[in-house]
């Protein structure tokens, strides 16, 4: 690996729900914990907010909004493993894209910076299967919302 080399994980789903709903759905706690493996807090759904999301093999993992335009796409960045800011050594990026399609909405999560990490390959592979499972609870939860 070089100074240049990323590593990113990606994954779309086609959802059976308006941008709007989905978008609810990967913004609010109330909402996330729906179909996450993990337990969101954030103080605020808007660039600059702040919490912690804590899943189970992991633990708690700080969160901060990087960026956002409403119901197309949103940005967040955690931090590591038992980290309390994601200004620390060792976070990732994700983002999510909505993009409407006939039927519901196709998301799409990028998730990239591993390669700052130790066993970024484990970690990578870790964060792409929970992607896979995440996001097909998602589309399962939201089946049939308009």
């Amino acid at each position: 690996m070089t100074a240049t080399d990323t590593i990113s994980v990606s994954r779309s789903v086609m959802i059976a729900a308006t941008p709007e709903k989905v978008w609810q759905s990967i913004t609010e706690p109330g909402y996330i914990d729906k179909w996450a493996i993990f337990t969101p807090t954030i103080d605020r759904v808007e660039v600059g907010g702040e919490g912690t999301w804590v899943l189970p093999t992991y633990g708690p993992m700080p969160i901060t909004i990087e960026a956002m335009d409403p119901f197309r796409s949103i940005t967040y960045r955690w931090g590591p493993r038992g980290g309390t800011s994601t200004a620390e050594h060792g976070s990732t990026v994700f983002t999510f894209t909505l993009r409407p399609v006939d039927g519901g909405t196709e998301l799409t999560v990028v998730e990239s910076g591993f390669e700052v990490l130790e066993n970024a390959d484990v970690e990578a592979e870790a964060h792409r299967n929970g992607w896979i499972s995440g996001l097909d609870s998602l589309a399962a939860v939201l089946a049939g919302a308009s």
